[in-house]
């Protein structure tokens, strides 16, 4: 008997007025046509049309080359094979010792080819005051080995790959400038397999964007 696909979310729900990153505004999520009111533009059957405003870095999302490079690829021209159905490989970080991830516990073979995805379990602190001190990240060494050692994609469960101790942003500009997106603010790694998943994190097609929400995803075989 073939074992069954089993689909891991790893990704935060979009709520009205949730803050993502302390700073930047709420998403406003609202109807632009209600149930009520379109009874009487579809002769008595209801839809709701809604209408979100927002900024791009709200929930869970990828950053495209775009975000930090002028001429980078924005989200329209990532590759499909850049941000789906990726072999994934989940590293166990205990944040404790220290927010810097300065050293990746993998060797360079379990990394090429593959998305790398950071378990601090930050994201245990989602939507409170803790989630923004003293948050879990990547070094500038630990970037630059994992751009060496062909990462295609780099996730993480806080608020940040970067420290925000300054405005340097070294990870971003290592892996988005060799084309390696980013996806922060993930959630759920727990749940996932160390080795052996399908990662999955696919934004909306937007001309001139580095930045939008995704429904990332994990597929395993159970």
């Amino acid at each position: 008997m073939p074992s069954a696909t089993r689909l891991i979310d790893v990704s935060h729900t979009v709520e009205h007025g949730m803050i993502t990153y302390k700073g930047f505004p709420a998403p406003i999520i609202c109807d632009w046509l209600s149930r009520e009111a379109s009874r009487a533009r579809y002769d008595g059957a209801e839809f709701q049309i809604g209408k979100i405003e927002m900024i791009a870095n709200t929930g869970t999302y990828v950053d495209s080359p775009f975000h930090r490079y002028e001429h980078g690829k924005d989200l329209s021209e990532l590759p499909l094979e850049s941000v789906a159905d990726l072999d994934c490989v989940v590293v166990r970080i205990d944040p404790v010792a220290s927010p810097a991830i300065d050293e990746i516990p993998l060797a360079r073979t379990d990394v090429e080819g593959r998305a790398v995805l950071l378990h601090t379990g930050w994201d245990r602190h989602w939507r409170t005051e803790a989630y923004f001190d003293g948050a879990p990240h990547l070094t500038e060494r630990a970037a630059e080995w994992l751009a060496q050692s062909g990462a295609t994609l780099v996730g993480i469960d806080s608020m940040n790959i970067d420290s925000i101790a300054d405005g340097k942003r070294p990870v971003h500009s290592i892996l988005l400038g060799r084309d390696i997106p980013i996806v922060e603010h993930m959630r759920g790694l727990s749940r996932v397999p160390d080795r052996g998943g399908k990662f999955s994190a696919v934004p909306v097609k937007v001309k001139g964007f580095g930045t939008f929400p995704v429904r990332a995803f994990v597929s395993t075989r159970s």
